[in-house]
C-alpha cells in the first residue's frame, strides 16, 4: 500500500536541506530519546502502536532536490504482524524563500488477504495518521531551527508517536 504526505515549509530550500542534514546527522531523526533505545521510536496511534526500528540512509542532495532512504521495522515479539515501511524523505524548492518536504512510501500489510482487509478496512488509516504526524514534526524542526552561533546542535529528538 502507498502511503505518503507532504508539507510545505517557510524556510528556503537550501536552508532546509541543511537544517534536514544537521537533523540526520544528530541522529534525531532516530526518536524521542538518547537512551539505550536509540534507533527505536514508537509509531502508530494511541492504544495501536509498536516499537520500531528506524534506519535512514544518508542525506544525498542536487541543486534542485534534497533526499533519503528510510525504513521502518517492527521489532520484538509479534514483529510479523506489522508491516514494513521503505520510505523516502525529499526536499524540493518551493520558490525562493519556500521548501517542501515529502515523505512517501510503502508497506505491504502482514497476514495476507486477512491482513489486506484489515488494512483496507482501518489499517490504513493509522499508517496515514503516523505518516502525517511524523512529517508535520520533522517540518516543524525544520522550521524552528534556531543554531546561535558557535553553538552546538541545539534541537531535541522529535516525538514520533501518533
Amino acid at each position: 500500500m502507498f502511503v505518503g504526505d507532504e508539507v510545505r515549509l517557510d524556510v528556503s530550500f537550501a536552508v532546509a536541506r541543511e537544517r534536514l542534514a544537521r537533523l540526520s546527522e544528530s541522529g534525531a531523526l532516530f526518536g524521542p530519546s538518547e537512551d539505550a533505545y536509540r534507533g527505536l521510536v514508537r509509531v502508530g496511534v494511541p492504544g495501536v502502536s509498536k516499537l520500531v526500528r528506524v534506519q535512514f540512509r544518508e542525506l544525498t542532495w542536487t541543486d534542485g532536490s534534497a533526499g533519503l532512504a528510510m525504513r521502518w521495522e517492527a521489532t520484538g515479539a509479534g514483529n510479523g504482524l506489522f508491516p514494513v515501511l521503505d520510505a523516502d524523505l525529499r526536499l524540493a524548492p518551493a520558490g525562493d524563500h519556500c521548501a517542501v518536504l515529502t515523505m512517501a512510501g510503502s508497506y505491504r500489510p502482514p497476514l495476507g488477504s486477512l491482513g489486506a482487509a484489515l488494512d483496507r478496512a482501518i489499517l490504513h488509516r493509522v499508517a496515514d495518521a503516523t505518516i502525517r504526524r511524523f512529517v508535520a514534526r520533522l517540518a516543524a524542526q525544520i522550521s524552528d531551527l534556531r543554531l546561535p552561533d558557535g553553538a552546538g546542535f541545539p534541537l531535541s529528538p522529535p516525538e514520533i508517536n501518533a
